[in-house]
């Protein structure tokens, strides 16, 4: 199984428009992240699989530098902004396989996406070009384990202020972004992590997001083997910064390949 980490920023990305601190004018291209995504090369019971994990307003360029030569489904996390504001993107992804996506996430998800992007629901005929063809896929994030295309996966039940987003596990790496906390239940769903992809907005403490040390509290208490912090805020200088973390941990980066 191969991930590549398409972007590991966080809502606004880095560097922040108009930002004139050292993070966001650095020249190391480590500290340039666009917002979080992930793609997943994975080996299923139907054959290989090619699983995007949300489809940020960043998606083009990061398909295109990640070169994603096809797209089996989206696993969504919620429906903020910049998770979902791309998805119009996937239409190439049709045009090529000539079929509809799957599409799969909970019910908030599927109701913003229906709300915000109605063209691509509301079986509307384009005067001109193409539509993206999704096929929403529901489940709820206290299910067991979802079967998608022969893959299991196991959904992550995440706090994200006064609403829930969506982890995913696969096999012995999770992906746990964009939570306030993570419960006890969903710790037990964590347990015996080889790899754990995890949310750390900034330094100081975030009413929505994870900081640095709380994300620290929760690999100390997992204990994987491997910690990559995503959804990385300008606080975060890639080399300057890393000698703060402990080892077995360190910042995720745009385009790193993480092999499990």
């Amino acid at each position: 199984m191969l991930w590549t980490i398409l972007g590991c920023g966080s809502s606004t990305g880095v560097p922040i428009l108009t930002c004139p601190c050292p993070v966001c004018r650095s020249k190391n291209p480590k500290n340039k992240r666009t917002r979080s995504s992930a793609w997943i090369q994975v080996k299923g019971t139907q054959g290989p699989k090619s699983f995007v994990i949300d489809t940020g307003p960043d998606f083009r360029q990061q398909a295109l530098r990640a070169q994603i030569p096809r797209i089996d489904a989206v696993l969504y996390t919620h429906p903020h902004a910049d998770h979902i504001n791309g998805c119009d993107e996937l239409r190439a992804y049709n045009y090529t396989q000539k079929a509809p996506i799957p599409i799969h996430g909970t019910q908030w998800l599927v109701d913003e996406m229906r709300e915000r992007f109605p063209y691509i629901f509301d079986g509307r005929t384009p005067e001109g070009g193409i539509l993206p063809a999704l096929t929403p896929h529901l489940f709820k994030d206290t299910s067991p384990k979802l079967d998608i295309q022969g893959v299991e996966v196991i959904p992550i039940a995440l706090p994200h202020g006064s609403r829930e987003t969506v982890g995913y596990r696969i096999d012995s790496v999770a992906y746990v972004a964009d939570c306030s906390y993570i419960p006890k239940s969903s710790l037990e769903r964590l347990k015996g992590l080889d790899v754990l992809i995890l949310d750390c907005a900034r330094l100081a403490p975030h009413n929505t997001h994870l900081h640095l040390d709380k994300s620290l509290e929760i690999v100390s208490e997992l204990r994987p083997k491997k910690t990559f912090l995503t959804h990385l805020g300008h606080d975060f200088d890639y080399t300057k910064s890393a000698k703060k973390l402990p080892r077995g941990v360190k910042f995720a980066y745009d385009g790193m390949k993480i092999r499990a």
